[in-house]
């Protein structure tokens, strides 16, 4: 079975939320925005996960170079589709931002954004 994972940055704590290959919900928890906070949470895991989706924002450079690090696959989504395929929510609030980014990981259609390189 695959999974996916869509996070939805914070300054203090971050959304995660898992869901299997057929898009039942399998996990969603608050995380600490920190490197080692998230990829402990993903290594801790009972099983791998395939993909894991993260808008593109300030603190994502940061947490897309430690994930990938430590062997995750991850993608940085471009804000504007980002913005644009969870614009028909109609109240927003982090935990349907991270079950958006988790949908746009696992559908692969969102143009992904390129990290920064210094």
């Amino acid at each position: 079975m695959e999974y996916y994972a869509g996070i939805d940055v914070s300054l203090k704590e971050s959304s995660v939320c898992v869901v299997d290959a057929t898009g039942k919900l399998v996990r969603e928890v608050k995380v600490g925005s920190e490197p080692e906070c998230l990829v402990g949470y993903f290594d801790q895991l009972d099983f791998p996960v395939e993909r894991i989706g993260l808008e593109a924002g300030p603190l994502s450079q940061w947490l897309h170079a430690a994930l990938v690090a430590a062997g995750h696959e991850v993608i940085l989504l471009e804000t504007r589709h980002v913005k644009a395929a969870l614009s028909a929510m109609t109240v927003k609030t982090d935990r349907k931002d991270a079950r958006g980014s988790r949908n746009c990981s696992a559908w692969g259609g969102i143009v992904r954004s390129t990290p920064n390189r210094r």
